[in-house]
């Protein structure tokens, strides 16, 4: 969907907004009682306006900024709109904004661990793309960390609209019936196109980090903690300095108000037995690397905590040394000694695939299945795969997992079902879910509308000849 081009908000812009927003673009809701002011504001050339709030939905004003920004980041990502980006961008950041208030009344949540995955799955596809993190920091004029930082808050928000398209449209379903029906009325040229897929096993191994480098971590966790404790420094200064987790290290580490569930099981453990907001907690390792924790507070079953992360870097070495184990077992598979579906249940580190005998999971906004197409693997592994036949074990090679910790893979093609006109006796899933994916269409489309109609929406004038996809915008 090309919803799912991001939303690159310029935060700090918000505060030039807001002001704007207060002194002139609010005005004309009440009665000027200076017309020579408010006359001034309207001649205002658009080009000399450092910001502006364009739209309000709710109680939530979409920026000008915001809208370039979008604008920005789809160029920079090959991007095209369908339709006029004026008109379009703006829409479907107000959308975006009807789905996470909605969100907010039903309390859905996503958790930092997920949002982090996120962030660090977007920058290693783009450090893939482009070549290496120094050419992406070139490219983008931004440091890694600077990226961190503003996605953090762009990929929350789209995670949490997500979670609520998905709540909205989770009783969807159709029939055998309905389905044939449905695709026995489309003209021929209308039949969906299969691109080719593929069905790809993996045995993962973690190259080991040396204990050197383990107790300099720990170390600087134990420095960090005397310093906190001798009131040499605090530990909100400490998270931002030096923090690795780019979702809460620029709020001093703090995390809000969270339920056990939502947090690594390690961390939850330790976090919800803290009792003294002034103590810091011991090292905690969890599936990230390591913490210390402060507790802030504490409400029923949800906790609020403010945490240092530190990460273990992975040595040239090591890597060498997993590379070099993963191909003995390689070898051990193609000589017999053992079937790649052994050794991913009981070799492999990766606990989403090895107890299915190594099979990888394409869980999408709707659906899990275990056939991918190649542009959605991966990257690392698509460019393996592409040229392997069926059957096939990979020579190792090393990726970034989606956890953002480097690891060390073989991986095996299972099948491969080229590009192909739908078939109803082939692909019944895959056109099934193409009646149930317009049936969920249809479904939000029409909720988007009815919750348009109840909530407060306010344009500025220029966007009145604009062709939306949603009625009910202009009033």
């Amino acid at each position: 969907m090309k919803t799912s081009i991001r939303l690159y908000s310029l935060a700090f812009l918000a505060i030039i907004g807001i002001a704007s927003m207060a002194k002139g673009q609010m005005a004309g809701d009440t009665e000027a009682t200076d017309t020579t002011t408010v006359d001034s504001v309207k001649e205002v050339p658009e080009t000399a306006i450092v910001d502006e709030v364009i739209w309000v939905v709710g109680d939530e004003a979409i920026l000008k900024s915001d809208v370039e920004a979008m604008r920005l980041q789809a160029a920079q990502d090959g991007l095209r709109w369908n339709g006029d980006p004026d008109c379009v961008i703006p829409e479907q950041i107000a959308v975006q904004k009807l789905y996470l208030h909605q969100a907010a009344i039903d309390s859905i949540e996503v958790s930092q661990s997920e949002v982090s995955q996120m962030v660090d799955q977007q920058i290693n596809g783009w450090i893939q793309m482009i070549g290496s993190k120094e050419k992406l920091e070139e490219y983008k004029k931004q440091t890694v960390t600077q990226m961190r930082n503003e996605l953090n808050d762009v990929v929350k928000d789209r995670l949490m609209a997500q979670k609520m398209q998905k709540q909205l449209v989770e009783d969807i379903s159709v029939t055998p019936a309905e389905v044939r029906k449905y695709f026995s009325t489309l003209p021929e040229d209308s039949i969906p196109y299969v691109p080719t897929e593929v069905e790809v096993q993996i045995i993962t191994q973690t190259p080991k980090i040396e204990q050197q480098e383990i107790n300099r971590v720990k170390e600087t966790l134990r420095d960090f903690t005397d310093r906190i404790t001798r009131g040499e420094s605090s530990f909100t200064t400490l998270a931002r300095l030096y923090s690795e987790d780019p979702g809460t290290a620029r709020q001093g580490g703090e995390l809000d108000y969270t339920g056990r569930g939502m947090l690594d099981p390690a961390f939850a453990n330790v976090a919800f037995n803290l009792t003294d907001p002034k103590k810091v907690s011991k090292i905690v390792e969890s599936e990230f690397g390591y913490h210390i924790i402060q507790l802030i507070d504490k409400r029923g079953d949800k906790i609020k905590v403010r945490h240092i992360l530190m990460k273990p870097q992975v040595s040239d070495e090591a890597v060498e040394n997993c590379l070099n184990r993963l191909d003995s077992i390689r070898n051990d598979i193609t000589a017999g000694k053992f079937t790649f579906e052994e050794g991913a249940s009981y070799i492999s580190d990766d606990k989403d695939t090895k107890n299915n005998k190594g099979l990888m999971s394409n869980a999408t906004e709707m659906t899990r299945t275990s056939k991918f197409r190649m542009q959605d693997l991966p990257s690392e592994i698509a460019i393996v795969v592409d040229t392997m036949k069926v059957g096939e074990v990979s020579a190792p090679f090393s990726l970034i997992n989606n956890r953002g910790k480097q690891v060390c893979a073989i991986v095996k093609l299972k099948n491969r079902v080229d590009g192909h006109k739908a078939k109803i006796t082939e692909d019944f899933q895959v056109m099934k879910e193409v009646v149930e994916n317009k049936r969920r269409a249809e479904k939000l489309h029409k909720w988007v509308v009815d919750k348009i109609k109840v909530t407060y929406v306010r344009i500025n004038p220029r966007y009145k000849d604009c062709k939306f996809e949603y009625d009910g915008w202009i009033r």
